[in-house]
């Protein structure tokens, strides 16, 4: 039997031993004995079973991942069946039942304390299926009550037998945190909430002990139990009268993209009550230089809330907390839409008479329906534009991802989430009472023309992992003309273009792309040989002589046109002495004479 130290003199049996255990006063502060080492050679082998690590993985592994509490609980009625038909533990036969007991004498088997714990997980997780389905059916709320009764008595039942001497200190110990926990949960549903603190409580200290008594590697699962704990023990606080309270919930709701297993229902309904009464003072929402009036309840209570869910959003600590927070907010936009459906419904008429005789403007309701669509399709827009900057960092780290044999993201995962964003944009365009907002539709064709650089740069990505470099470029100097445009037609929209993703980067991206490309061009002809069949002919032509013509460009005319514009002195009188001398002067001339 391995076994470890806790005290100079004082030792703990288990299998595995338990280490780094401040002192001994906290096992007996539980019950638990504590063994010298004059009684280690005559103590027996002690059962042991790590309950909560037994409890998790079977949840995981069977359903719970999902939130599938049916299938799990069919696990656990098949594992109770195999256990007993293993350990011959019939309760009778199948004309007759006859109960039997677990007792300590028979506790040498750890699987004994196994089928205790399945019994206790199959009462509560049938408890948790009728909580999901009360929900549209209120009666089966009595049979989750009674279902959850059952699971605390059975592990009223774990805890007791655990406390015999047979049984070794760490499961004692986790068996008291079992019971607490599901102690806690009955008296939460029955709204008990001091009941339930201190039950959460006790649960909380015994897995934060054990944490600190273990390696890292065993403390996180009972870390991750505390972490479910406190949300729960914080909502008791709350509705006792710890007003503080209110504020640390809402703290982990942001931290955790929303609360899971039984506080979530609660939670939802104490901040949507919270909200219900901050509604009251609501009348009216100002967008885009009009009033409406918000007359409906749950579109005021969704108003309210949104600067507190973009927040959430903002910061969120991981990707998978950030998708299930825009999920949320999305759901909520959807549910305040229709809301206003069902009240557009009767005003059709009044609305249609309203766009008749207003010169096309529209009524307060449907300019309200407009706002959410608006919120709800930019929601959407930002959620997608997330999803790409997660999978654009994915592409970077590509080559290591192919080294562990992951699934590689691909350029095309990217083009789809643009095409998805481009489409809400044109759907932004569409708003009724936005057509004629001039700037309004100027700030959509340039954040269209953002995106579609973004789309295009990608198209052109995946046209270079296939190495058709010609399309590629093209693409390329098509992203720097949408590039180009944004940047040209910024102006007065540079502040509502922050958030969306810089072009600049893009063009110094696209810049060195398509050297890389030119280069991965040039380097791929290195490797192909072209023969050319007019050098192995008979007759080899390396150069064509003589040259053919080429056009030149030939001497340039020069025309004097200062001609027309000078004066030339006058020549009279020698015109005049030439016409005297005639023929005379003409043989005088010839002969050699001179006057």
């Amino acid at each position: 039997v391995a076994h470890s130290p806790i005290q100079p003199g004082i030792e703990c049996f288990q299998e595995g031993g338990i280490h780094n255990l401040a002192s001994s006063s906290f096992l007996h502060s539980f019950g638990i004995e504590c063994r010298t080492d004059s009684m280690l050679h005559c103590q027996p082998a002690l059962t042991q079973i790590p309950v909560l690590q037994i409890v998790k993985e079977s949840q995981q592994q069977h359903g719970l991942r999902h939130g599938d509490f049916q299938r799990y609980r069919g696990y656990c009625s098949r594992r109770l069946r195999r256990l007993r038909k293993t350990l011959n533990f019939k309760m009778g036969n199948r004309h007759k039942f006859t109960g039997k007991k677990v007792t300590e004498e028979i506790l040498s088997d750890n699987r004994y304390l196994l089928l205790i714990l399945m019994d206790a997980e199959r009462a509560w997780s049938y408890a948790m299926q009728l909580k999901q389905e009360a929900n549209t059916e209120p009666r089966k709320r009595f049979h989750l009550l009674s279902r959850l009764r059952k699971a605390v008595k059975h592990a009223e039942e774990l805890e007791r037998l655990c406390e015999s001497n047979r049984v070794d200190a760490k499961t004692k110990l986790e068996a008291q945190a079992y019971m607490a926990y599901l102690t806690g949960m009955l008296r939460f549903e029955h709204q008990e909430w001091k009941a339930a603190m201190e039950a959460f409580n006790k649960c909380k200290t015994i897995y934060e002990k054990l944490a600190n008594a273990f390696t890292e590697e065993q403390a996180v699962l009972y870390n991750q139990r505390v972490e479910e704990i406190s949300p729960n023990i914080r909502y008791c606080a709350y509705n006792i009268g710890d007003q503080s309270a209110m504020n640390e919930l809402m703290q982990m709701r942001l931290r955790s993209g929303g609360t899971e297993g039984l506080l979530a229902e609660k939670l939802e309904a104490l901040i949507t009550q919270t909200r219900a009464k901050q509604a009251a003072t609501m009348s009216e929402v100002e967008w885009r230089g009009r009033t409406v009036p918000v007359k409906i309840d749950k579109v005021r209570i969704f108003l309210l809330g949104l600067a507190d869910n973009e927040a959430a959003i903002v910061q969120a600590e991981n990707e998978e907390t950030r998708e299930r927070l825009f999920e949320s907010l999305l759901s909520e936009c959807r549910d305040a839409i229709q809301a206003v459906r069902e009240d557009l419904k009767p005003d059709q008429k009044q609305r249609e008479h309203s766009l008749e005789g207003d010169s096309g403007k529209v009524s307060n309701i449907q300019y309200l329906h407009s706002y959410l669509t608006y919120i709800k399709l930019s929601t959407a827009i930002k959620r997608n534009e997330s999803m790409a900057k997660s999978l654009q960092k994915a592409l970077l780290q590509q080559q290591r991802s192919e080294e562990d044999g992951k699934r590689t993201p691909r350029p095309q995962d990217l083009i789809r989430l643009y095409d998805i964003i481009l489409q809400n944009l044109v759907e932004l365009t569409q708003l009724p009472g936005l057509e004629e907002d001039k700037n309004f539709q100027k700030e959509i064709g340039l954040k269209t023309l953002v995106y579609k650089a973004y789309r295009c740069f990608f198209i052109a990505q995946s046209y270079v992992l296939v190495k058709k470099w010609s399309e590629a470029l093209v693409l390329y100097e098509r992203v720097l003309k949408y590039a180009g445009e944004v940047q040209s037609g910024a102006g007065a929209f540079t502040n509502s273009l922050k958030e969306l993703p810089d072009v600049q980067d893009l063009i110094t991206q696209v810049n060195a792309e398509k050297y890389s490309l030119q280069a991965a061009a040039i380097l791929e002809r290195f490797e192909t040989f072209c023969l050319d069949p007019s050098l192995v002919s008979k007759q080899v032509s390396l150069v064509h002589f003589p040259p053919g013509f080429q056009p030149i460009p030939c001497k340039p005319l020069f025309f004097d046109l200062a001609l027309n514009h000078v004066a030339f002195p006058p020549l009279e009188d020698k015109v005049e002495q030439k016409a005297k001398s005639g023929l005379t002067g003409y043989i005088k001339g010839i002969f050699g004479f001179k006057s």
